[in-house]
């Protein structure tokens, strides 16, 4: 940036202002990461509920290496959630005099013998409250809140790929972030790794120091942070911008279970004219769904994007928010569902692996907006723990109603409609097909779902 723009954000910041910048493309968010490691003196500080070593991770996880040769303290705090599976990079990465890594809420068994799945089967409950919030940290100064964990599903350019949201932060937002992760960081459920593998001697963190991923092919020409915000137009300065997390305390079923949603629903239920949401995986719930009807009987227009059953990989989910989409269509609220995109999902009845809609955020009028980790379902509300950032900046908030609006459009998602108590999925303009039952979904992806809608597992996902 020139010096008259560097000012004018130092002034901004002494005067406690946050400053926002929607990150919507992949290549964009795995730049802004690597950029941001690259502008690390002092400290990095990261908390996702994914890391993988694959080809945008890895070159992820060089920049964090680099970072911690030159002397920069490194802090990961990565959920347990596929135990074993990565035992030998964290290995190597703690292994790094600069670099300290913790898991969360981890197995006490870190292998697959018998005495693994006796764990599991015991500490079921304890073991799938997860920490499923992320954020990436440089020097106190920068941080980076979303839906985006680290691996190549997040980060590359192809149809396969999930769409997700991510906001770069300075100024008291960032405080906050850098609150949150503290918070996390100390808490009883964040284990070191020493103490999960004593006996295992460290793995050298050398091979982590190539990556087959040319950091040039992310970042093109920008040499700087700056450069790179300068060329999406600057950094949107409010003095309403608040980064809201879950205490780390909920997954031990401690003190409010739904502390971010409480937080929350005050700003959502506040709409007069708007109400729009983006979740992958989106399950209202009775109180929900009345909560939505109420809404559009004062005159509030409410729509929802969620993925189609074609695009999702998480049957169960889906499974469950099939019960309640005639009653919220009886009620006038809009639905859209995503097509799926490229290759057929893999699919599981619990697991993540490629659906392509990942955003989790909202807008309420032209005032307010959301982006997030938090999903509309009773795993985020009740289970997880979660954190987004709340801002105020109409700017910025009508950017993400443009956003929103070209996901809805007709080559992206479909708009379901109820015609004599039947669901219609209506796609392009003008097509006279008629769509019925799940349109691209196969007969097996048809039938788990239709058989977890009568199971008694809501509250679990």
């Amino acid at each position: 940036m020139d010096t008259t723009a560097t000012r004018m954000n130092d002034d901004r910041l002494a005067a406690g202002q946050s400053g926002l910048l929607l990150v919507a493309e992949n290549r964009d968010a795995l730049a802004v990461r690597v950029l941001a490691a690259r502008s690390a003196t002092t400290s990095l500080d990261l908390m996702y509920y994914i890391l993988r070593n694959d080809r945008s991770g890895g070159l992820l996880l060089k920049e964090i290496v680099a970072a911690a040769d030159r002397g920069v303290r490194v802090r990961l705090l990565i959920d347990d959630i596929n135990p074993q599976s990565s035992d030998e990079i964290y290995l190597a990465l703690n292994s790094h005099p600069n670099i300290e890594l913790r898991l969360f809420n981890p197995a006490g068994m870190r292998n697959g013998s018998i005495f693994r799945w006796l764990e599991l089967v015991s500490r079921v409950f304890a073991l799938t409250r997860r920490m499923h919030a992320k954020a990436f940290i440089a020097d106190g100064r920068v941080a980076i809140v979303g839906g985006r964990n680290i691996g190549d599903e997040y980060f590359t350019p192809r149809e396969a790929s999930f769409r997700d949201l991510d906001m770069l932060l300075l100024g008291r937002a960032v405080a906050d972030t850098a609150d949150i992760f503290e918070r996390f960081w100390h808490c009883d459920a964040s284990r070191p790794l020493q103490l999960l593998h004593p006996t295992r001697r460290p793995r050298s963190p050398k091979a982590l120091r190539a990556a087959p991923y040319d950091a040039g092919e992310v970042i093109g020409s920008f040499e700087t942070l700056d450069e790179f915000v300068a060329a999406r137009g600057g950094m949107h300065w409010t003095d309403g911008a608040r980064v809201l997390a879950d205490p780390p305390e909920k997954v031990r079923g401690k003190r409010l279970r739904s502390w971010l949603m409480r937080e929350l629903m005050p700003m959502i239920q506040s709409a007069r004219h708007r109400l729009e949401i983006v979740s992958p995986y989106f399950i209202p719930g009775r109180k929900g769904a009345a909560t939505l009807a109420a809404m559009v009987a004062r005159g509030v227009k409410v729509s929802i994007l969620t993925n189609s059953l074609a695009a999702t990989d998480v049957a169960a989910v889906h499974g469950a928010y099939a019960n309640y989409r005639k009653r919220l269509l009886r009620a006038g609220v809009e639905l859209f569902e995503f097509l799926p995109a490229g290759r057929p999902r893999r699919m599981s009845v619990f697991g993540s692996k490629g659906a392509s809609l990942h955003t989790k955020a909202f807008v309420v009028d032209d005032r307010l907006g959301f982006i997030g980790s938090l999903n509309f379902d009773p795993r985020s509300v009740s289970l997880n723990a979660e954190m987004g950032v709340v801002f105020e900046d109409p700017a910025l908030v009508a950017a993400l109603l443009q956003h929103f609006e070209a996901e809805r459009d007709p080559d992206y998602s479909y708009r379901l409609t109820l015609e004599r108590g039947r669901i219609r999925w209506n796609r392009a303009k003008g097509e006279k097909k008629l769509r019925y039952g799940e349109p691209k979904a196969s007969v097996w992806r048809r039938l788990l779902a239709f058989t977890v809608r009568w199971l008694p597992i809501e509250s679990q996902l």
